[in-house]
């Protein structure tokens, strides 16, 4: 066994909260790059540029490349030899809460009904997975209202197959709009149950830009799909143009016979996700 303190894991958190706010993954800022390179609007490849001019000033000055700072979203691996002397949950909260006080960052997490806010953006959504191993790996994706807002989620008849989740991914991506601050990113969950394709959806997002499923069948999907939301001509922020997905990252997991669950989890241009492992 390896023994891990608690405070550990509250300073990593903390400094995932403000890093994840300020400073984009490389392979966003590349993808964002290459899309204005070849997008065919004229003011479509003029708002791609601002994009890219606010994540580098975001990124010099160490300050939040969005005003919605999100709620704080958590995959956790720990090892199964890891030895904890404390809360899990508690110790990730803690870190949250010192880093969007010590970050100067919005705290946007309230209670659903009362609409009384925390003040301390937490609780944070922390999803736990036990592995192999001694170590943790904390993954964070901050995520914002605009684009969560716009995610869905519907029971498909099995009758329905891979058809019904195209058109449900395209008229999801449709009813959208602008109002996710495209090119999105967008993430599906295919199969499961009502609560994991959810969660598949969600995990989705953290997979680097781009990467194709290593399934064959769901990564020519993905490829089909992205052609699919890149030609109805919502374009970046909404203004038109060719790009207005980056990337579709599908996920899926076996199901009833009787059913299945489809799940869209749509991302905005800010793409925020870091990890961590202790």
């Amino acid at each position: 066994m390896r023994k891990v303190s608690v405070k550990d894991i509250t300073k990593a958190v903390r400094g995932l909260c403000i890093s994840a706010a300020c400073d984009l993954e490389p392979d966003v800022v590349s993808a964002i790059r290459a899309a204005k390179a070849k997008e065919e609007s004229p003011l479509g490849a003029e708002v791609l540029g601002q994009i890219v001019e606010n994540f580098e000033i975001a990124a010099h000055e160490g300050l939040p490349m969005c005003q919605d700072t999100g709620i704080s979203v958590f995959f956790l691996e720990v090892g199964r030899q890891v030895e904890l002397d404390g809360s899990l949950r508690d110790a990730v909260n803690e870190g949250v809460r010192q880093g969007y006080k010590d970050g100067y960052m919005r705290k946007s997490v309230c209670h659903p009904l009362k609409r009384t806010n925390t003040g301390d953006n937490t609780p944070a959504i922390i999803h736990t997975e036990i592995v192999e191993g001694d170590g943790i790996r904390i993954k964070i994706a901050p995520k914002g209202a605009g684009s969560e807002n716009m995610s869905r989620l519907k029971m498909l008849k099995p009758a329905e197959g891979v058809e019904g989740i195209k058109d449900f991914v395209v008229e999801t991506v449709t009813v959208a709009g602008g109002n996710p601050c495209p090119p999105i990113v967008v993430g599906v969950g295919v199969g499961g149950s009502f609560e994991k394709s959810a969660i598949l959806a969600k995990k989705a997002l953290l997979r680097p830009l781009g990467t194709p499923n290593e399934d064959r069948d769901l990564s020519a999907l993905e490829a089909e799909l992205l052609d699919r939301i890149n030609r109805l001509g919502i374009g970046p922020m909404g203004f038109g143009g060719t790009t207005t997905a980056l990337a579709v990252h599908i996920e899926a997991y076996p199901c009833h016979i009787a059913s299945l669950p489809v799940a869209v989890n749509i991302q905005c241009h800010a793409d925020r996700h870091k990890e961590v492992t202790i």
